[in-house]
Formats: structure tokens, C-alpha cells, sequence
């Protein structure tokens, strides 16, 4: 690779907004903005195939489901497409009486005619009315003056003010972008917008709209922000625009940037479910709606069923969702590592139903949006104990005791090490019931009696030993302490019980009971875990799960 195509110095730093003593920074969001979805148009537009009509109307479905009351359905002067959509929105009634359509066009005459014939009959239409501002736009593409731009927005409003005028059986919203804000000067664009608003004479109870677009995202979040704040102070009769968002992510900052400027003082936010758009894409809507949700403030957007609105975004745009995708992804609250599994686990298990959500490492309750707590823990090679003990225990029931955690989880990291990959819940319980459940007994009970004198336990036996079967007896302090001694006195082996655990799988009388025993030999440790019905039956079954994996190892090493 050529070292000298790679050269930071053809850039130059984005200028600082002279803005003095800037008030955003002290500023909290404490309500939802106005959110309008542009995922059918500019959304569309950035698509290799452009959605069908079918397509189309199953996103506008979505959208009005999820609750946005403000959408921009097209580009109608542009594309035929749009065009028919945007007719067959109207000529069907398929837009609910709560939800305004808004539609785009540039400044030009011939398109904002063909913009209002495509709304003819609409009850309520925001119309989006645009031409580019910038430095580098009036200098190398439209090689014109300031003057010049000015005059391009004036008369393409004086236009819309026509057009609307004819059309009066519909409640018109006007809505103004300079296009390209974050590249003009300030003052120019306060200008533009004010002659703009010198046509359409908004007023506080008729407002007009005016779009900030960061059509490039240009600098960082906190520049847009003093870009927003100066923007609001200087423009005339602010009371009579709602200021408005329109951030695009190509430096990753675009929800940042957004966030920033409405507590700069913009009302309002356009941008995309899962942040479909031009180049790096738009805003994702879904990621500062579930923002606002984290901080315990309503979003004003219904976002409960995550996975169906994946769904239905991947099939109408044919684009995948990273599975690290800021809440939508799959895997946004999955854990694979060990301490965070742990923490998790532990946080779980004392949080109580209505109590503020305070969890280790998952910001919202997975639940609110349609996940499951079964998908938050996963298991792979760099998993530990937690994750395997949550997996058991929500899918399955076991409470395994830590120091069977412990023990166990090297068995499922030795199994993930050797395949290189993840482990399932099911593939799990396999490997559990396969070393301890049904594990190979060398030793194990036939019948057996106990009987209670003097304080002591008295226990005899008849237990299969390598296949042989042998009598046993011994007395103790209980029966598995009596148990104990009867292997000691009769194949001469000396063992002491570590640790011990039991459950009910289950509830109701006919639960059965889980026991889990750790035995020590020598240095050596071992474990047992047992079902019944029957405690005592399930502790001794533990017991002689534990015994055989010693004496296998014992017959190995032999």
C-alpha cells in the first residue's frame, strides 16, 4: 500500500462556533422531542433496491404502529414510485387521523407543483421544502452568491404559499431545510430561514418547521450543539418554528449530535428505525428513544416488540442488523465473559419485581423490549462460572452451589476450547447429565436400611462394587456419615464429605429433590449430583456418584 495516499494533512480542522456562554451544557432532556421517521425516503433512497409498494406499506404499518405521528413518505416530484405511494396513501385512507405525512421536494417550481398534485385530497401534509447553503455548495456546485441562494428559498417558498393556497381543503404544514447547515455560516443561515419565514408568516399557533440538517456529519457533537443554540437565539420570532434535526452518522456521532442539540434547543428529531441511510446512515431513532427510556423518560414511541421490528426493517430494506446494533442487536445483551456472567447472575437473583432496575452490565430490563433473560447469558470459551450456573438454573432448575459452578464450568470451557465455539443451553445439560447424572457407576446401592438408636444412625447395605456385590454396615452421626464408615470398613476407603446441597426441582408435593455432595480423598475432590422423590435415596445417589468418579480415576491410574 502507497504510505503517501494515506495523509491527514489534505484535512483541516472544523472550525469552533463563537458562541458565548453556550447553555446546552447544563441542560437535561427531560421529554421526548417531536420524532418523524424518513425511513421511506431517505431511508429508501439509500437503498440498492428501493422498496416495493408492498414493502413500502409494510413499513408505513410499522411506523404508525411504533407510534410515530410525523412521517416522511417520499420524494414524490422525483420518483414515479414515490409518486403512486404517496397517492395510494391518500386515495386509500390509509393514513390514521392522528398521523401527518410529510413529503419533500427541492426549491424548484416544475417539482413543488408535482410535490402538491401527489398530496390533492390530503387532510393534514407537512411539506418539505429544501436547497443546499453551504460554503462549499454555493462555490463548486451551484457557483452562486449568497444573494443567490437566498433568492432560490424565497422564491421556491413563495411557491409552496401558492400551491398550498390552491389546495386549501388540506391543513398544510411548511417545513424549510437549508441543506447542508453544519457547512454554512450561522448568520447565513439564520438569514435564509428568516426570509424564508418573511413568505410563509408563521405564527405561535401555526408554526413552520425549520430543518438542521447535518446532511454531512462534519465535527463533533458539541459543535452541532453550539450550532443548534446559536441558530435558536438569532433567528426571528422564535416562538413561531419548531426547530428541527436532521443528523446523518458519518463520524458514528449522529444520536450524540442529536441528543446535543435538542438540549440546545431544538424541538424536534428526524431520522431512521435502526439507522438506515445515505453513506454511513442516519440517526437511529430507536437507539435515542431507548436512551431516553434508560433515563426513566417516556419516549412517546413503542418500541416493546424489538424483534419484530428488526424483522420487519431487514425485509422491507434488505439490510442485516449488526448483532452488536445498540439495543436492537441480537447480542446487545448477551454476556460471554465470566465476571460479567457472575455479576449479572448475582444481581438477578436479588432483584425484586418493581424495584428500580439496577443491574450489572444491562442497562434496561431485556424483557421491555421482548428479550428474554435466557438470552443474556451465553457460554463460550471465555465464559465462567456464571453463565453456566444462569443457564442451568433459569432453563433447567439447578441452583448449583459455587463450588460446583466452579467445578462444572471447566468441564464446559475445556468442551468450548476443544469445538472453538459457543455452547448451548441444551448442549449444556447434555455435558451436565452426561458427567454427573448419568455418569458411569462403579459403585452404587442395591438396597439398603437405616434405623435410628441411641442418637445413632445404623446403616447396612447391599451396594454393587465393580460388579460384585458386598455387604456394608456401618453407624454414624447421620446417614451419610454412617454411609461413610460402612465404605471404609468394608473396601477399606477413607473418604470425607466436603460439601453439601439440596433442592426441590420444581414445586408441589410431588417435586422431586436435587442433591448435590462433594467428596475429598487424600487431596483430591470429587462430586456427585442425584434426583429422586426421595431425599435420602437422592443424597446417597450423590454420594455414590462422587465415590465412582474416584475410584475410575483410581482404576485409570492403576
Amino acid at each position: 500500500m502507497s504510505a503517501n495516499r494515506f495523509d491527514y494533512r489534505k484535512y483541516k480542522p472544523f472550525p469552533q462556533i463563537d458562541i458565548n456562554n453556550r447553555t446546552w451544557p447544563d441542560k437535561v432532556i427531560t421529554k421526548a422531542p417531536i420524532w418523524c421517521s424518513v425511513d421511506l425516503r431517505d431511508g429508501n433512497q439509500a437503498l440498492i433496491e428501493p422498496m416495493s409498494v408492498k414493502q413500502k406499506k409494510r413499513m408505513f404499518d410499522l411506523l404508525v404502529e411504533v407510534g410515530f405521528k410525523e412521517i416522511e413518505v417520499g420524494f414524490p416530484a422525483a420518483s414515479q414510485p414515490d409518486f403512486d405511494f404517496v397517492r395510494s396513501l391518500i386515495e386509500e385512507n390509509k393514513v390514521p387521523e392522528d398521523v401527518t405525512i410529510q413529503v419533500l421536494t427541492q426549491a424548484r417550481p416544475e417539482l413543488i407543483r408535482r410535490t402538491f398534485k401527489s398530496l390533492k385530497g390530503a387532510r393534514r401534509a407537512i411539506l418539505h421544502l429544501y436547497n443546499s447553503t453551504s460554503i462549499v455548495q454555493r462555490e463548486k456546485v451551484f457557483k452562486t452568491d449568497k444573494n443567490g441562494i437566498i433568492e432560490i428559498a424565497v422564491e421556491g417558498a413563495k411557491e409552496v404559499q401558492r400551491c398550498a393556497d390552491l389546495q386549501s381543503e388540506t391543513e398544510w404544514v411548511f417545513q424549510y431545510s437549508p441543506e447542508s447547515f453544519t457547512g454554512t455560516e450561522i448568520d447565513f443561515a439564520v438569514e435564509v430561514c428568516d426570509s424564508v419565514n418573511d413568505v410563509w408568516k408563521p405564527t405561535p399557533k401555526n408554526p413552520s418547521i425549520i430543518n438542521l440538517p447535518s446532511t454531512v456529519e462534519m465535527a463533533t457533537p458539541n459543535i452541532y450543539a453550539d450550532q443548534v443554540e446559536l441558530f435558536c437565539r438569532n433567528i426571528k420570532n422564535r416562538d413561531s418554528s419548531i426547530v428541527s434535526l436532521h443528523t446523518h452518522n458519518d463520524r458514528s456521532c449522529a444520536v450524540g449530535a442529536a441528543e446535543l442539540a435538542v438540549m440546545g434547543g431544538a424541538q424536534r428529531v428526524e431520522g431512521t428505525l435502526l439507522g438506515n441511510g445515505e453513506r454511513t446512515g442516519n440517526m437511529d431513532i430507536v437507539v435515542m428513544a431507548m436512551n431516553l427510556y434508560s433515563q426513566g423518560i417516556d419516549p412517546e414511541l413503542d418500541l416493546n416488540d424489538m424483534d419484530r421490528i428488526v424483522s420487519v426493517v431487514r425485509e422491507c430494506t434488505q439490510i442485516d442488523v449488526h448483532p452488536r446494533q445498540a439495543y436492537s442487536g441480537d447480542l446487545v445483551f448477551t454476556a460471554f465473559s465470566g465476571s460479567h456472567q457472575d455479576a449479572i447472575k448475582k444481581c438477578l437473583d436479588t432483584y425484586e419485581e418493581g424495584s428500580p432496575w439496577e443491574i450489572a452490565y444491562l442497562p434496561i430490563d431485556p424483557r421491555d423490549i421482548g428479550r428474554t433473560y435466557q438470552d443474556v447469558i451465553r457460554v463460550n470459551s471465555q465464559s465462567g462460572k456464571g453463565g453456566v450456573a444462569y443457564v442451568l438454573a433459569n432453563k433447567f432448575g439447578f441452583q448449583l452451589p459455587r463450588w460446583l459452578q466452579i467445578e462444572f464450568s471447566r468441564v464446559v470451557q475445556q468442551k468450548t476450547e476443544d469445538s472453538g465455539g459457543e455452547i448451548n443451553p441444551d448442549q449444556i445439560w447434555e455435558l451436565f447429565n452426561k458427567h454427573y447424572l448419568e455418569s458411569k457407576k462403579v459403585i452404587s446401592l442395591e438396597n439398603f436400611k437405616f434405623e435410628k438408636q441411641k442418637g445413632r444412625e445404623f446403616f447396612t447395605a447391599q451396594i454393587d462394587y465393580f460388579g460384585e456385590e458386598i455387604s456394608i454396615s456401618g453407624q454414624g452421626d447421620g446417614i451419610l456419615d454412617a454411609l461413610v464408615e460402612a465404605l471404609k470398613n468394608s473396601i477399606n476407603i477413607d473418604i470425607e464429605i466436603m460439601e453439601y446441597g439440596e433442592h426441590a426441582l420444581g414445586q408441589g408435593a410431588d417435586a422431586e429433590a436435587v442433591t448435590y455432595i462433594q467428596i475429598r480423598y487424600e487431596d483430591q475432590r470429587y462430586s456427585g449430583v442425584a434426583i429422586s422423590k426421595d431425599i435420602v435415596a437422592s443424597s446417597i445417589d450423590a454420594f455414590m456418584g462422587a465415590a465412582s468418579q474416584l475410584l475410575n480415576k483410581q482404576q485409570l491410574a492403576a
